[in-house]
């Protein structure tokens, strides 16, 4: 199966397929509301704003999974990012990215692009020292580690990158920008 054989669903319960985006460069996002890397829904936004015409979509997928930072309803998660952010790409139904319940587009994704580490810096030291304690074997393994963990998606349906939380958004950008 590949990317566009997948749905999920949107924050009213209705299915959205993948078919959707064909053609288009998608950037999949596992998002939380009160999590240290909510600032990244502004890039996300310009981004958005800046090539949706020529292409990109957004999916924003909110994600509990993580130190219970998305404790909010649909409505409630919508609200905030359309004031606190004035995002305009569609948000989809909260759901888990990681474990049995996971989504199966989330289990599509990971294996096609695993963990490759959180890069240099001060984030990612502490990323890393606050995950060995929740997962003394988070290198070895492609689940996601953290809300923000972004998948970048071709034209083609290929998953072309995947980015951790603590990657620099002008790096996510560039990439995005190279398949427009």
């Amino acid at each position: 199966m590949g990317f566009y054989d997948y749905s999920v669903l949107n924050s009213k319960g209705e299915e959205v397929s993948m078919k959707n985006f064909e053609g288009k460069v998608v950037l999949v996002v596992n998002t939380a509301t009160g999590c240290g890397f909510t600032p990244h829904y502004k890039p996300m936004e310009e981004m958005y704003e800046k090539y949706h015409e020529k292409g990109l979509e957004i999916l924003d997928i909110p994600c509990n999974q993580f130190a219970g930072q998305t404790p909010g309803t649909d409505e409630e998660i919508h609200e905030f990012c359309t004031l606190k952010y004035n995002t305009q790409f569609p948000q989809m139904k909260k759901s888990e990215v990681n474990g049995e319940n996971e989504l199966p587009l989330y289990t599509f994704l990971k294996s096609q692009k695993g963990f490759e580490g959180f890069g240099h810096g001060p984030a990612a030291l502490a990323m890393g020292v606050m995950l060995k304690k929740i997962d003394k074997d988070y290198k070895n393994n492609p689940a996601i580690k953290w809300n923000f963990t972004k998948f970048v998606v071709d034209r083609q349906g290929n998953v072309v990158a995947r980015f951790e939380p603590t990657a620099d958004m002008k790096k996510v950008e560039e990439c995005v920008a190279s398949l427009l």
